[in-house]
C-alpha cells in the first residue's frame, strides 16, 4: 500500500527495492529475533520498542538473538501501516512476478494469509558486514507529507462531460472521510455527493490505483493498491502517485481533502518523489553505538 515506506525500509537495510518485507496494520505485535538481523521499521509513527527501549523509526538497527521488536499501535492518532524490512529479504515464493500477498485471492506470501503467532519469518540471504549499515537514518524532509487530514493532489479525469461544471471544485472544497467500506482495493469516501449531469454508460476501461471513480450514487471511490484492472464508472480525477502512499496511511473514519492540480504540478510531484528516493542516508550515531555495544 505505502510503496515509499517499503522502498525506504529496504534501502535502509541494503535490500533491492522489490524484496519482500512485512506490512503491519496498526495493531499490537511482537517479534522475537532468532539470529542476528539488520532491520528497519518505516511508515506510520507507531509506538515501537527494541526490547525495553523505544525503537527508532526510519533507522537501521542490528538486532541480536533473543531481542524482541514490539509494536504497540498508533502513537499520534493517525497512521495505518508500518513496514518492517530485514536485510536479505523475506523468503517467500515469487507468484505472478511478486513476493507480495494477495489476501482476498489467498495466494502469494506465506500461504496467502496473514502472519500468525508462532510463524517463522525466514530470510532469503544473509547480509554481509551488517554493522556497516547499522545506524543509518532516512531524513525526515525526504519523506511523503504524512499526517492527519492529508491533502491528496489529483488531476482531472477523462470523463468531465459526465459531471457538473463545478463538480471537481466542489469535491475539492469538501472534507471527506474514509467510510467503513474500505479495503486494499479502494476507499469509498463519505462527506460529499458528486453531481452527475447524466448517468454515463461507459464501456469498461483500464483503471489503476489513484483513480477516483463515481458510481451512480455520487459517492466517490478512490482505488488503491489492489484495485481491479477494469471499471465502467466515470472517472472524475486521478490522485498523483506520490500521494497514494499518504492515502495508504488512512483508516475508516479518517478525514482527508482532495486538491486539484495541473499536469505540470503532477510531473513536478513525481520528480520530487524520485529525489526523495535517491536522498543520501544520515548517520544516527546513538543507534550505531547501541549496535556496536550489543543493543
Amino acid at each position: 500500500m505505502d510503496r515509499f515506506a517499503l522502498y525506504a525500509a529496504n534501502r535502509l537495510v541494503g535490500n533491492a527495492p522489490d524484496e519482500a518485507g512485512l506490512e503491519i496494520l496498526a495493531s499490537e505485535v511482537c517479534f522475537e529475533v532468532l539470529q542476528p538481523s539488520l532491520l528497519a521499521l518505516t511508515g506510520a509513527p507507531i509506538e515501537a520498542y527494541w526490547n525495553d527501549a523505544p525503537l527508532p523509526l526510519w533507522t537501521t538497527i542490528l538486532a541480536r538473538p533473543g531481542d524482541h521488536i514490539s509494536l504497540a499501535g498508533k502513537r499520534h492518532g493517525w497512521g495505518a501501516r508500518s513496514y518492517l524490512a530485514l536485510a536479505g529479504g523475506v523468503e517467500v515464493p515469487v507468484v505472478l512476478g511478486s513476493r507480495g500477498t494477495h489476501l482476498s485471492g489467498r495466494f502469494g506470501g506465506l500461504a496467502g494469509r496473514v502472519l500468525r503467532a508462532g510463524d517463522l519469518v525466514m530470510l532469503r540471504e544473509q547480509p554481509n558486514d551488517p554493522l556497516r549499515r547499522a545506524g543509518q537514518a532516512w531524513p525526515a524532509e525526504a519523506r511523503p507529507p504524512y499526517g492527519p487530514k492529508p491533502s491528496l493532489r489529483f488531476t482531472a479525469g477523462p470523463h468531465q462531460h459526465c459531471f457538473g461544471a463545478t463538480s471537481s471544485e466542489a469535491l475539492a472544497q469538501a472534507e471527506l472521510r474514509v467510510s467503513d467500506h474500505a479495503n486494499r482495493m479502494g476507499y469509498r469516501l463519505d462527506g460529499h455527493t458528486v453531481e452527475l449531469t447524466r448517468l454515463c454508460s461507459l464501456p469498461s476501461l483500464g483503471v489503476l490505483p489513484g483513480v477516483i471513480q463515481v458510481p451512480p450514487d455520487g459517492k466517490p471511490v478512490l482505488l488503491m493498491a489492489d484495485a481491479q484492472p477494469t471499471g465502467g464508472y466515470p472517472i472524475i480525477g486521478v490522485v498523483c502517485a506520490p500521494d497514494l502512499d499518504v492515502a495508504a496511511q488512512l483508516l475508516p473514519g479518517d478525514s482527508l481533502q482532495l486538491k486539484p492540480i495541473g499536469e505540470d504540478e503532477a510531473i513536478e510531484a513525481r520528480r520530487n518523489y524520485a529525489r526523495w528516493k535517491a536522498t543520501p542516508l544520515e548517520p544516527d550515531d546513538t543507534v550505531a553505538q547501541l549496535a556496536l555495544a550489543g543493543g
